[in-house]
């Protein structure tokens, strides 16, 4: 079902040259109220291009882009983002309530201390000096400054790295609770199982073109793969040469007696399988993941033909 609100941000056809690479190549996409659009690709699909163009730093070569119907370098469109990047360049010497006061006071309508204190975990944080905090904890500051303006849209880039998995998973939350109440973000990142727990869409760059957008099931729908879990003794090697599959390894988990097999011709496979090894149990067959996805649709043409 389309979305029928207008777009708070978009690209339409961007290109972007740097020299002799074309960074961005007729870009298209756009975000909505209420909904977190992950942005992904390996290093120089064009994430930073697009994020960039979004925020005003650079000019589309051709195409458009645009904030709240506004092109992004506006004052008018900038006091209603927030943004995290993977460098901040925030003064060490710098306590943490002075960082949040000097940063709220940009906005017409920002969040109160306590509340930026709250959703991003900086209890007993605001007397400190942000150059005495640790990685995580400043990226914990970093996500505060973010969201203390009670920006309408919110750019995260790498939001969670250094964060240990409960702090990951209050950002998570925090995330999701501001996406509930209206808020639209764009999520770059390189943990795919941030992007399935997070992304009501998903928009795959590769070499500045798209290769795929919409919903975490389209994204999945590019690629037939299912896995194969089960405990058999057969011989993990012998079943990766097998018609139709694409990898065999034994105790993926641990397990020495478990094999996965990553396979385009599930039910010839499976029934192989059962005949070769009538003691097999514990099957489970599971559909590709986002990585499984991520991973087809960004291989290089050349790979592509020769699979």
């Amino acid at each position: 079902m389309p979305i029928a609100n207008p777009p708070l941000a978009q690209l339409r056809g961007a290109r972007k040259r740097y020299g002799a690479v074309q960074a961005l190549d007729g870009v298209d996409l756009s975000l909505h109220a209420g909904e977190v659009l992950a942005l992904l690709g390996a290093n120089g699909a064009g994430k930073s291009t697009a994020i960039a163009l979004l925020l005003g730093l650079l000019k589309p070569d051709a195409g458009n882009a645009e904030l709240f119907g506004r092109t992004p370098d506006t004052l008018a469109a900038r006091q209603r983002i927030g943004v995290m990047l993977q460098s901040a360049g925030i003064p060490d010497n710098s306590k943490v309530s002075e960082l949040l006061n000097l940063t709220r006071s940009y906005y017409p309508m920002p969040r109160s201390v306590a509340d930026c204190v709250a959703l991003a975990g900086l209890d007993g944080l605001l007397d400190r000096r942000y150059g005495r905090l640790s990685g995580g904890q400043q990226r914990r500051v970093q996500f505060a400054l973010a969201i203390c303006g009670n920006p309408q849209v919110l750019f995260l880039d790498e939001p969670t790295t250094g964060l240990d998995i409960d702090a990951r998973q209050r950002m998570w939350a925090t995330i999701r609770t501001l996406v509930a109440a209206g808020a639209a973000v764009v999520l770059t990142t390189h943990y795919l199982e941030e992007a399935e727990a997070l992304a009501q869409r998903v928009v795959v760059l590769h070499r500045g073109r798209v290769a795929a957008a919409g919903t975490m099931h389209d994204v999945r729908a590019h690629v037939s793969q299912r896995r194969i879990r089960c405990l058999s003794a057969l011989d993990a090697a012998r079943i990766a040469t097998w018609p139709g599959v694409r990898s065999a390894v034994r105790g993926h988990d641990g397990n020495p007696a478990r094999i996965e097999v990553l396979t385009d011709a599930v039910e010839p496979v499976l029934r192989r399988m059962l005949a070769e090894d009538s003691a097999l149990s514990d099957l489970e067959i599971q559909r590709a993941g986002l990585a499984d996805a991520f991973l087809e649709l960004t291989r290089d043409d050349a790979e592509q033909e020769a699979a």
